[in-house]
């Protein structure tokens, strides 16, 4: 089986242009045809750093079917028309990678706790759970809400990072409310390191 990867650099926001129940699932629907032509039933697309699978296109809208499992653990179940999310299409052969390899499996959400926007710099301090702290690191990769990101600093409870004005421009990562929980997902390499570390220990 094969699995889409992804690289957390944002290809643009598109607009929720409907969300509604289904039978088992939630339909997303972005209005975003317009801006892929080449879109196709089946493909993959991180949705805030989600892995969704293509299950309607209906220009304007591509739509997603999201299940519920993937709304408990995201933020994906509180979008609602006309909110921004963060898309990018997944890796073909032959891509330049920009970012970090990003699988689209989202970890857990943390919590935005601190924001730092003046005209010197553009910090967001994040509160995620505990149990994800062990792959943050200073200098590491991370994914929030499907941008790669470098961690500027870690303490023991939460990190910070910085953003520079390309991606405060091309993301929603700057217009989020103190509050707002993040989707995470730790670096692939730091996961396998730890995890294969703590098996050895064990």
């Amino acid at each position: 089986m094969l699995y889409s990867m992804f690289t957390g650099i944002v290809e643009r926001t598109a607009s929720v242009a409907s969300v509604s129940e289904g039978t088992g699932f939630v339909r997303l629907n972005l209005a975003a045809a317009a801006h892929w032509p080449d879109v196709k039933l089946g493909d993959s697309v991180a949705v805030n750093g989600v892995c969704l699978t293509v299950a309607d296109i209906s220009p304007p809208t591509v739509g997603f079917d999201i299940i519920p499992e993937t709304v408990r653990k995201t933020n994906l179940g509180l979008l609602k028309a006309g909110d921004l999310v963060n898309v990018e299409r997944s890796l073909r052969a032959g891509d330049r990678i920009d970012g970090h390899f990003v699988q689209g499996h989202v970890d857990a959400t943390g919590k935005l706790v601190d924001q730092i926007a003046d005209e010197r710099e553009w910090k967001l301090t994040i509160h995620p759970p505990a149990e994800l702290m062990k792959y943050i690191i200073p200098r590491g990769s991370v994914a929030i809400d499907g941008v790669s990101l470098t961690i500027a600093n870690a303490a023991a409870d939460r990190f910070e990072v910085a953003l520079i004005p390309t991606t405060i421009k091309l993301t929603t990562l700057g217009s989020r409310a103190i509050g707002w929980p993040f989707n995470l997902e730790a670096d692939i390499l730091a996961k396998t390191i730890v995890t294969n570390l703590e098996r050895v220990g064990a």
